[in-house]
């Protein structure tokens, strides 16, 4: 099978596998341009209420197609930024399911998701400083947002793998699940996510990204969505909500 992204809608939940098994997922140039797209159909779709990242096997990205770097490493490196900021944009709650290595452009993407969560025995890693490459400043920032300066910088200065204990104590990770339990704990959780307001994450996830001019949208979004109703409701009749507010 040739190098590809491969997407599923079951339940609420679209997972996008990273499928490339031959280069330990690696993202080739095409897969790279073929994300932003993606997500944009899959965040359009209503069936949607949160989406999965994984990787094919038992890796989830080793980093972008080194062979793409030959010809315009500066070409190579913008479509890897769009990409992520297409991820990052994402209107929905995005959870990376994390096996094996998470390196480089595996890492960038891990990092534009909202979650990460991950199997023991991970890797991560960021390793422009071996190739000789600046990492994006965008990219940058979202990692020092996730790890702080110190964290980053040893990440990016260095770039030495860590292991999945060291990634969940530094925030680059936010759960780390034992052998065999990190699709059980996956799909419970994103169980959780679909069950819960769609109007509270979507503002929610705007301002945890640092987004300060839409504040009067939401206040008015509340007010006429019903969902507060809808949740004071069913906690008092001790049902599960039936929030109705669409992204």
């Amino acid at each position: 099978m040739e190098p590809q992204l491969l997407d599923t809608v079951a339940d609420g939940i679209a997972t996008v596998v990273i499928h490339h098994p031959a280069k330990r997922n690696a993202m080739t140039a095409g897969m790279w341009r073929a994300l932003p797209p993606l997500l944009d159909r899959l965040a359009a779709d209503p069936a949607v209420r949160a989406l999965v990242l994984t990787g094919e096997g038992g890796t989830f990205c080793a980093g972008a197609d080194i062979s793409t770097l030959r010809g315009s490493p500066d070409e190579a490196q913008r479509l890897a930024v769009l990409a992520e900021e297409a991820l990052a944009a994402f209107p929905k709650p995005t959870l990376a399911a994390i096996r094996g290595h998470c390196v480089g452009g595996g890492a960038q993407l891990a990092a534009a998701c909202d979650l990460r969560f991950a199997r023991e025995g991970a890797l991560f890693g960021i390793t422009p400083a071996k190739l000789g490459l600046v990492y994006p400043a965008s990219s940058t920032r979202r990692l020092v947002s996730l790890v702080g300066p110190s964290t980053a910088k040893y990440l990016l200065f260095s770039g030495e793998l860590i292991d999945a204990e060291r990634a969940l104590r530094t925030g680059l990770v936010d759960e780390v699940l034992r052998e065999g339990e990190l699709a059980d704990r996956v799909e419970e959780f994103t169980r959780v996510l679909v069950s819960r307001s769609r109007l509270t994450q979507a503002a929610a996830k705007e301002f945890a990204n640092g987004r300060t001019d839409r504040d009067a949208h939401w206040a008015e979004q509340a007010r006429g969505s019903g969902d507060t109703a809808e949740g004071v409701a069913a906690f008092l009749e001790r049902r599960p909500p039936r929030f109705t507010w669409p992204v």
